[in-house]
């Protein structure tokens, strides 16, 4: 997209120390979000996704920490906010939708009340205009007879109610920025296709970026804009969704598209990748996938390839990448 990028993100590395030693879960993530697109973070279970996110939001577990790298929105670097300057920027031009709803929601608080203290807490609103746009919210998720629900509990509301509530929430101060962690995970798959159409409305008609995380390449295809593949904590390749999902460049990439099972054809079984993504304390030399590539040759074990451009898409490969300059 044209323009300067909303979020930049530069060689990011998050670390937990332990007794053994620091685990690097995160290592050397570079990316950019452009003000109303959606980035899609796809990869296994312990790619590295969510810490990549809960970093950009400043909500890293403690003793998780950002070890090094910048994270830069609109011109301004957050990784270095104190805990008071981080509750001026979260929420008001942040705003995270994670997997279970009922984590961000408080079960003895009313979803107006809930709405309109977040409101006033970042805008100058009276408590009249705070509920006002708290309905207007509402409504504006999808939840019918808004002003009704207002006075209605977290557990009065169904599994996608309350994600849209969470939404709702999400966007109470206008954010420039929402990270959706698996957002639609615990939904049925009626409910995310609504939930998924509803954060791409929402971003074309706020002009929002969003990073949206999962594990779904069908969320990520219908939803996202560009793709960001994650590895072992870090970045295989991004580029445009059709890109990515009909022409993938990394052998990775190429395992998670063949792994969907497609209407036309049948084959005998479905498609794997064999072995397991390493842990972080046993992280292999080189490229961190080679021992499960099947094009794997002898750079990919003993160096790390860089991310190279191969337009409209980059990838770190050195079988697929091995000419071109790397990305600065």
């Amino acid at each position: 997209m044209a323009g300067q990028p909303l979020l930049t993100v530069r060689d990011l590395v998050v670390e937990f120390p332990t007794r053994r030693g620091a685990l690097r879960v995160v290592d050397g993530v570079s990316l950019d979000i452009a003000p109303g697109e959606v980035l899609g973070v796809v990869g296994e279970s312990g790619a590295g996704k969510s810490q990549t996110g809960a970093a950009i939001i400043g909500l890293l577990e403690p003793p998780g920490r950002i070890a090094g790298g910048a994270v830069h929105l609109e011109g301004q670097r957050l990784d270095t906010l104190s805990g008071e300057q981080w509750r001026r920027v979260r929420g008001r031009r942040i705003g995270a939708v994670f997997q279970d709803p009922l984590t961000s929601l408080n079960p003895l608080y009313t979803v107006g009340r809930q709405l309109t203290e977040t409101i006033r807490t970042h805008l100058d609103m009276t408590e009249a205009q705070a509920r006002a746009r708290a309905r207007a919210l509402l409504g504006e998720v999808g939840i019918p007879a808004a002003g009704e629900r207002l006075d209605a509990y977290p557990h009065q509301f169904s599994g996608g109610m309350r994600q849209r509530v969470v939404i709702a929430l999400a966007l109470c101060a206008n954010p420039r920025l929402i990270i959706a962690d698996e957002p639609t995970t615990a939904l049925d798959v009626s409910i995310q296709a609504q939930i998924t159409a509803l954060l791409k409305r929402l971003c074309r008609d706020h002009g929002t970026a969003v990073m949206l995380i999962t594990h779904d390449m069908g969320v990520i295809a219908e939803t996202a804009d560009r793709v960001a593949v994650m590895y072992a904590g870090r970045l295989v390749e991004t580029g445009p969704v059709d890109a990515v999902v009909n022409r993938p460049l990394h052998p990775y990439t190429e395992g998670l598209m063949a792994c969907i099972p497609t209407m036309h054809d049948r084959p005998p079984r479905l498609a794997q990748i064999e072995g397991a993504m390493p842990a972080p304390r046993a992280m292999p030399p080189g490229c961190a996938f080679h021992p499960r590539c099947p094009l794997a040759m002898e750079p990919c074990v003993s160096m790390r390839p860089p991310m190279v451009a191969r337009p409209p898409s980059a990838a770190a490969c050195w079988v697929r990448a091995p000419e071109p300059e790397p990305v600065s």
